[in-house]
């Protein structure tokens, strides 16, 4: 099976064209590299691998090299060698420019160092993750639920050598991805901690709590759901404050961000099983929203919830407009008060529950029940 990615080759293209630098970040093995090098296809260009001792031995002198290539520069894993950022910025400025950079990296900006400070201005990130129902097809949806979006996890023969590849990832990650982040984190430790979070997901962040489970400080409990969110395994959803009068909530929603990682973490092999674990409402959750912020871009993007109980799944702000989202796990989604709520206090333009039933129906004339496999028909 071959999985396409033409929307997000097209983006990668388009950035090149505006830009002079264009930097692809993700996490490891989601595909970076094969899609650069589909994009360079279409260019002059000359690609390093900055993990290939002689890919990095050539870049020892990189202003020589820089100065006698043409068209575009591929770097990959540019975490490896942040301090070539500056030299980017000073080709990046010449005029008139003759040479573009394509970066790709397995940490987010925060996370490779100056990046911000050498490149402001002048690069345009752009973030990739794995498959999403989009590129699969609808009819996949179980198998990227399950399996989750790393290629060579979707892709498997069958469930159980998708289920090696991904306990093998999760090992690589722990004993040398994060290492060569300069992270002295022991493997075992950042082990206990990410499974741990994974019973957490979908749940609100307490570091506290976390961190007296596992015996350190909320300020190290801190730091490493920092280091899984700056390398793409964990996602925290900011919440959103708005001034209504009541007590609102004020700490992140985390979530694995990946589906598959997630149910390797939790030691579900199977769709049948998945179904009849606890948190599958959770794990549900999740992966639709995921899913919608791969459509939309995760640019002002919130949860939002009260302690007296009311809540919203997620809130997209676009144009100034208000849109939410909720993620059932149910054969026929009802409308609650809870929703009414939220569409009252956030002033909703729509709410959308995603469920993964069938049929496409209206709770009211803001509020539309809506299969996860007709994302393409929500427009924002």
């Amino acid at each position: 099976m071959f999985v396409k990615r033409d929307g997000l080759i097209n983006e990668i293209k388009e950035s090149l064209r505006r830009n002079p630098v264009t930097a692809l970040l993700g996490p490891r093995q989601c595909g970076k590299t094969t899609v650069a090098k589909l994009v360079s296809e279409k260019f002059e260009s000359e690609y390093f691998d900055l993990e290939n001792p002689t890919d990095a031995a050539k870049l020892r002198t990189p202003q020589i090299i820089f100065d006698n290539t043409k068209g575009i520069i591929i770097l990959d894993e540019i975490q490896r060698k942040p301090e070539l950022l500056p030299i980017i910025r000073v080709f990046a400025d010449r005029k008139p420019l003759k040479l573009r950079f394509l970066v790709l990296g397995s940490a987010s900006p925060e996370l490779i160092k100056k990046s911000s400070e050498s490149l402001a201005g002048r690069v345009h990130f752009i973030e990739m993750s794995g498959f999403s129902i989009h590129e699969t097809g609808i009819d996949k949806i179980n198998k990227l639920w399950i399996r989750g979006g790393f290629p060579k996890s979707f892709l498997a023969k069958n469930d159980d050598e998708s289920m090696t590849w991904r306990y093998d990832f999760i090992k690589t990650f722990l004993e040398r991805d994060i290492f060569q982040l300069g992270m002295n984190i022991p493997s075992a430790t950042l082990r206990r901690f990410w499974s741990m979070v994974s019973h957490y997901h979908g749940q609100i962040w307490n570091a506290s709590e976390i961190g007296n489970s596992m015996g350190v400080s909320h300020i190290t409990a801190r730091k490493y759901i920092d280091i899984l969110s700056g390398t793409f395994m964990v996602r925290q959803l900011m919440p959103f404050f708005a001034n209504i009068g009541k007590r609102i909530i004020k700490s992140p929603k985390i979530f694995i961000r990946d589906s598959g990682i997630l149910h390797s973490l939790l030691g579900i092999s199977t769709y049948k099983a998945l179904l009849g674990y606890p948190k599958l409402g959770a794990s549900w959750e999740g992966f639709a929203l995921e899913q919608i912020l791969k459509k939309f871009g995760d640019r002002d993007s919130y949860f939002w919830g009260t302690h007296a109980g009311a809540e919203l799944d997620l809130l997209l702000i676009r144009n100034r407009r208000r849109y939410g989202f909720e993620f059932k796990f149910s054969d026929a989604p009802v409308l609650t008060k809870s929703m009414q709520i939220a569409t009252k206090d956030l002033s909703l333009k729509h709410l959308w529950i995603i469920y993964p039933g069938k049929e496409k129906y209206y709770l009211n004339k803001r509020c539309l029940c809506i299969p996860l496999d007709d994302l393409d028909s929500i427009e924002i």
